[in-house]
């Protein structure tokens, strides 16, 4: 346990990636009549499914959350790999019931004291796969998210007893929706918004979220303060794979595919990012503050890399130092297996969250044991920042 830490728990923790378990009703019960039948649960070989426009997702190959993976069951699997191949199911063990922690936070903020935990992030785990497979319609992938921003406002509430942070979801593609879901979320106290990384799927196709078109949107943002969190999504990168992979499949969790596992993993936030910097949205807005979540951490180096290649040879394209604005407006949730001494290095301690996905599979199953991974000879003041200092200061909480 977290007592028997290198260094001494005496700061509040504070978790950047905590998760909840919709229910059916999430995308449901606020969707308009003449939406209905764009979200359903189907059953498939007596198991149920989610159809969205009819399509059948397999992307989570349990949506209704009756039962789940244990917290933390591929531990091992990330920190020893997995050398005698075994498949994800035999890794993620005996499912259990869905705990009520996960569906409500009365009980979650009783489980966060047994964990140790003060302030979390609380993100969706089905939402992520909604705008991908809306993409091609704008208007439904804004209603779709404001109806299930109104459910969990109801259920979770956007700031519970000033500890549990849920996010509601905005989606980009038409930006004065965009705009007018803002101000709805912040209406309703919204401390952190939830933006996939990933292009705007607007009328015209995709485009940069950078790009000056949404300014209005990006302004907003500046002005309130909002924490802007980049969580890991369905951020459409499979279109990658297709190219050299043919059949349009999706990413199915329990099929193992290298090539897949390599294109989705980094290449997603760093293009998100570098969209960001190079279109000049965070260059406009310079007081913007962006977290990236369950991206881990491995790819900021290499983005920082190119960022001074391509300013060293077009410094005319930028009005300040790319690798500058990333250090002034981004913060990042590295995985515990991550090299975290070396992004520490690289980033400053000042910029780097602890979020521990529980209660995910992947994830930790005593997330505060974070600290643990945390490198040798760390001054107790980063520590206490990255452990739930910076995330606190980004939220606002001051008790």
């Amino acid at each position: 346990g977290a007592d028997m830490s290198r260094y001494p728990i005496d700061f509040p923790i504070g978790d950047a990636d905590n998760h909840l378990y919709e229910t059916e009703e999430a995308f449901t019960r606020y969707l308009p009549d003449r939406y209905k039948g764009a979200i359903r649960y189907v059953q498939v070989d007596g198991r149920t499914k989610i159809a969205i426009n009819g399509l059948i997702s397999e992307y989570i190959p349990n949506p209704t959350f009756e039962v789940v993976a244990p917290p933390g069951a591929q531990e091992d699997y990330f920190r020893v790999g997995n050398p005698d191949g075994r498949s994800l199911r035999e890794i993620f063990g005996k499912p259990i019931r869905c705990p009520e922690w996960a569906r409500e936070p009365v009980s979650r903020l009783t489980h966060l004291d047994e964990l140790g935990i003060e302030t979390t992030l609380m993100f969706p785990t089905l939402a992520s796969l909604l705008e991908e497979r809306m993409r091609d319609d704008p208007d439904l992938t804004h209603t779709a998210a404001h109806a299930f921003n109104e459910w969990l406002y109801e259920e979770w509430s956007f700031d519970h007893e000033n500890r549990i942070f849920a996010t509601p979801v905005i989606a980009l593609p038409i930006v004065e929706k965009a705009v007018e879901e803002l101000k709805w979320c912040l209406d309703h106290g919204a401390r952190s918004v939830l933006v996939r990384p990933a292009p705007a799927w607007g009328l015209r196709g995709p485009r940069s979220p950078g790009l000056p078109e949404f300014d209005p949107f990006w302004g907003l943002i500046q002005e309130s303060g909002v924490l802007v969190s980049m969580h890991s999504s369905d951020s459409g990168y499979a279109d990658m794979a297709h190219i050299w992979e043919g059949n349009a499949n999706e990413f199915l969790p329990f099929k193992p595919n290298p090539f897949r596992a390599m294109v989705m993993s980094r290449r997603p936030i760093m293009d998100a990012m570098a969209a960001l910097i190079c279109h000049g949205a965070l260059t406009r807005f310079p007081d913007v503050r962006i977290a990236t979540i369950e991206n881990g951490g491995t790819w900021v180096e290499p983005l920082l890399g190119e960022f001074e290649g391509v300013h060293k040879k077009m410094p005319q394209e930028f009005t300040e130092h790319p690798v500058e604005t990333f250090r002034r407006c981004v913060y990042v949730n590295p995985f515990w297996e991550d090299r975290l001494a070396e992004l520490i290095d690289v980033l400053g301690s000042e910029r780097v969250l602890f979020g521990s996905d529980y209660p995910h599979p992947e994830g930790l199953a005593d997330p505060a044991g974070y600290v643990d991974d945390l490198p040798d000879g760390l001054p107790q003041a980063d520590v206490a920042r990255i452990m739930g200092g910076n995330l606190r200061h980004l939220l606002g909480v001051t008790s």
